[in-house]
């Protein structure tokens, strides 16, 4: 599949899927985000399960529609849970979502997601200095934050190729690549930086999308178009990131077929 073959319409198809199917998502997720991200996935059209514990981890994967990874408050148990749930998903053919945050920063954190690649996830979302950083390649980051630009991490992106099937790297314009493909959407608001768990809401609605599209690609374009768009009517209303974000919240449920076709930047 090439860029040209993703199209506003698989977009369209996507999103009426997730919002005919209601998905279910498996979120083992960072302690700063669970609220966000279980809200923003109810808002969208899916469903959340904030199941993180070792005891329950695999047996709910094996369950859920698709599962998210996110390593942003990593602890030990959630890290097993982690590793058992994406071997789960991988072992039952559910789309499972890494979001590797911190990596390249901080080098536990980043062995962690070095050792979950070997369940090949569906996709990796990350910022620009996570996806260098995990390819073994000099970021930008800091922290869980990140000072590269998304042009600089094209390489490491396509490396990971050989351990994703997708490589999503956010930006000012995201870079979403499979293997003889990128795909660029445009589009946002700038106030999805001042909003704490925006990304990893992004990651989990990744999920979702790619638990209902024909392949990974699609589903992970169909989530980046949504939360772009979605974004773009939140700033409408507002120019302040507290009321940003529960007007996103508002957003991502108000996003429907016009919208997308108005407001989709596809490239």
């Amino acid at each position: 599949m090439n860029a040209s073959s993703v199209t506003l319409d698989d977009i369209v198809a996507a999103h009426r899927l997730l919002r005919d199917r209601n998905p279910l998502v498996q979120c083992l997720t960072n302690t700063v985000s669970v609220q966000f991200v279980a809200n923003a996935l109810l808002a969208a059209g899916a469903a959340p399960a904030m199941v993180d514990n070792p005891e329950e981890a695999a047996g709910f994967a094996e369950i859920a529609d698709a599962v998210l990874v996110n390593l942003g408050t990593p602890t030990a148990a959630q890290v097993e849970s982690s590793r058992l749930a994406s071997a789960a998903a991988r072992v039952a053919g559910k789309p499972w979502v890494l979001d590797p945050v911190g990596a390249g920063g901080l080098p536990w954190r980043t062995q962690v997601a070095l050792e979950l690649l070997a369940n090949r996830p569906s996709v990796i979302r990350a910022n620009a200095s996570e996806v260098m950083g995990l390819a073994g390649a000099e970021g930008g980051s800091r922290g869980v934050d990140s000072s590269a630009h998304v042009a600089d991490s094209v390489d490491a992106a396509r490396s990971l190729l050989d351990r994703a099937e997708v490589v999503a790297a956010s930006g000012e314009v995201d870079h979403i690549f499979a293997q003889g493909s990128t795909v660029k959407i445009g589009g946002g608001s700038a106030l999805l930086q001042r909003v704490t768990a925006t990304g990893c809401a992004l990651g989990a609605l990744t999920a979702a999308y790619c638990s209902v599209s024909p392949s990974e690609l699609i589903g992970a374009v169909a989530a980046h178009a949504h939360v772009a768009v979605a974004s773009e009517i939140a700033a409408r209303s507002t120019s302040r990131p507290g009321t940003f974000a529960a007007a996103f919240l508002d957003g991502l449920d108000a996003v429907d077929e016009s919208a997308l076709r108005e407001l989709v930047r596809l490239d």
